[in-house]
C-alpha cells in the first residue's frame, strides 16, 4: 500500500512539472497577443488607412481578415486592438491587486473596528456583479481608456482585498510571526518583513486568472460605447461597429470576437495550470 501511494505521489509530482499541450498552446497564444500589445512598431500596417474602393471585401492575401465599411484592414485593427484591450486588462488587474492588497492588509492589521468597516465596504461592493460595478463607475467618470481601466479596477479590487485579509489572518497565527511580536519587534516591521511576503507572493495565480475577467469587462464596456474613442482600435468597439454590416460581411465580427475568445481562453488555461502546479487555492 505504501509503494502504491508513493508511486501515485511521484506520478502526480511529475505531471505537475510537465506542462500539458493545452498549457503550451495557451502560453504561445498569450505570448503572441502580449507581443502585439507591447511591440512599439507592429508589422500589421496602419489600422486607420481608409480606402473606400476596398470597403467590405472578404479575406484575401492582401487583407487576411478582410476590410471594413471604410476599407480599413481588419487584420491591422485586430492586431493593434490587442494593445488597447490587453493593456487595459493587465493594467487594471495589477492596479486592482495593489489596491486590494493595501485594503486587505489594512483591514487585517488595523484593529477590529477598521476590519469591520473595511470588510463591510467590500461586502457592499461584492454584492453587485463585477460588470455592473464597472458599468456604474465608467458611467460616472465617462468613457475613455483611463476611466475604463479605473472602472475595471474598482470592480476587481474588493475580491483581492478579501483574499488578502483572509491570508493575513492565517499568516498572523504562524509561530515565527508570534515570536517576532513577543520579542518586541515593531508591528509595522513584522507586517512588512514576515506577513506581506507570505500573503502577496501567492497572488500571482489570482492575478493571471483575473486578467481574463478584466478583458471581458473591458470589451463589454467598449461594446456598449463606454470604452476608448472610435479612432482607437479596440476589440469591443469593433464588435459593436460591425453589427450594422453583418449581412454584408460577417467576418467583421468574427475576428475581433475570436481574438477576445482566444485571449480569455488562453489566460484561463494558464491560470488553471499555475494553480495546479503551485497548489494554489484561489478560484
Amino acid at each position: 500500500m505504501t509503494d502504491i501511494a508513493l508511486s501515485e505521489s511521484l506520478r502526480s509530482n511529475r505531471s505537475r512539472r510537465i506542462p500539458t499541450v493545452g498549457a503550451v498552446l495557451a502560453g504561445l497564444v498569450f505570448a503572441f497577443l502580449l507581443l502585439a500589445a507591447i511591440a512599439p512598431d507592429l508589422p500589421a500596417g496602419s489600422p486607420e488607412r481608409i480606402d473606400p474602393a476596398l470597403a467590405l471585401r472578404p479575406p484575401t492575401l492582401a487583407h487576411p481578415f478582410g476590410t471594413d465599411w471604410l476599407g480599413r484592414d481588419v487584420y491591422a485593427r485586430v492586431v493593434h486592438g490587442a494593445r488597447t484591450t490587453l493593456l487595459i486588462g493587465i493594467g487594471s488587474t495589477v492596479l486592482a491587486c495593489f489596491t486590494g492588497s493595501v485594503w486587505g492588509l489594512t483591514a487585517a492589521l488595523g484593529g477590529r473596528a477598521i476590519d469591520r468597516i473595511a470588510m463591510r465596504a467590500a461586502d457592499v461592493l461584492l454584492s453587485f456583479p463585477a460588470i455592473l460595478m464597472a458599468l456604474l463607475v465608467v458611467a460616472i467618470l465617462g468613457p475613455g481608456v483611463g476611466n475604463l481601466a479605473l472602472a475595471v479596477t474598482a470592480a476587481l479590487a474588493p475580491g483581492f482585498a478579501r483574499v488578502v485579509r483572509i491570508r493575513t489572518h492565517l499568516v498572523r497565527r504562524f509561530a515565527y510571526v508570534r515570536a517576532a511580536l513577543d520579542l518586541g519587534v515593531a508591528p509595522w516591521r513584522v507586517a512588512l518583513r514576515h506577513i506581506a511576503p507570505n500573503v502577496l507572493l501567492p497572488l500571482g495565480v489570482l492575478v493571471v486568472i483575473n486578467i481574463g475577467t478584466a478583458v471581458i469587462m473591458a470589451s463589454s464596456l467598449s461594446f456598449l460605447g463606454l470604452g476608448p474613442e472610435n479612432s482607437v482600435p479596440d476589440w469591443g468597439s469593433m464588435l459593436a461597429q460591425s453589427r450594422n454590416y453583418l449581412s454584408a460581411s460577417w467576418t467583421l465580427a468574427l475576428f475581433p470576437g475570436l481574438a477576445v475568445t482566444l485571449t480569455v481562453l488562453s489566460i484561463s488555461v494558464l491560470g488553471r495550470t499555475l494553480r495546479t502546479r503551485t497548489g494554489g487555492d484561489f478560484s
